[in-house]
């Protein structure tokens, strides 16, 4: 008997073990593992970039999906092992399946009603792009969607991104990432 290959071609959905669609988290502005474009790196600290946030989208959630949160995190950044928290959005109405390129603003006017941000490393809410120090290996920047049972994350304002973390996980019925990278050469 012959095994069904599911995902062989790229770009395919992958089937779960449950065989229904799985849960998919995609951009149309960057390719998995590839490099994140100038137009969504930060403005400041030495790099001068436009500050987008990626359009993204993601389809087949889980079943009783009641609202979104995607957080954004830099695992190679020199914390001490902290790494870098660059985006934190959540309360994402679950009939939303995705957001256009520029929508994390530090108003977060771009954003579905409802839909909430949470302070960034960088100090404020919104989308804060990749800036590793020159000369590091690329980075790597972390997508995650998580698919939460509950409509709404009670989050108090001035909230850490660790608390918001565990708010997210502690009621995330699935989750889906994407990995982006970017990289700065050492100034000549």
């Amino acid at each position: 008997m012959r095994p069904i290959l599911a995902g062989v071609v790229a770009g395919c959905v992958s089937l779960g073990a449950s065989g229904a669609f799985a849960f998919e988290l995609t951009s149309a502005d960057f390719k998995p593992n590839g490099t994140i474009g100038e137009k969504h790196v930060y403005n400041g600290f030495g790099c001068q970039g436009d500050n987008l946030s990626p359009a993204l989208s993601w389809k087949a959630p889980p079943k009783g999906t009641k609202s979104f949160a995607i957080l954004v995190h830099d695992p190679d950044a020199p914390t001490g092992g902290a790494g870098w928290w660059h985006w934190i959005v959540y309360n994402l109405p679950a009939d939303v399946q995705s957001l256009a390129q520029g929508a994390g603003t530090a108003d977060g006017k771009p954003l579905p009603e409802g839909s909430a941000q949470a302070r960034t490393d960088f100090g404020v809410p919104g989308w804060g792009g990749p800036c590793p120090p020159e000369g590091d290996k690329p980075h790597r920047y972390v997508f995650t969607i998580h698919a939460l049972g509950v409509e709404k994350l009670d989050i108090p304002m001035g909230a850490t991104a660790s608390l918001v973390g565990f708010m997210v996980n502690a009621n995330s019925l699935g989750k889906a990432s994407l990995t982006g990278r970017y990289g700065r050469a050492k100034a000549k």
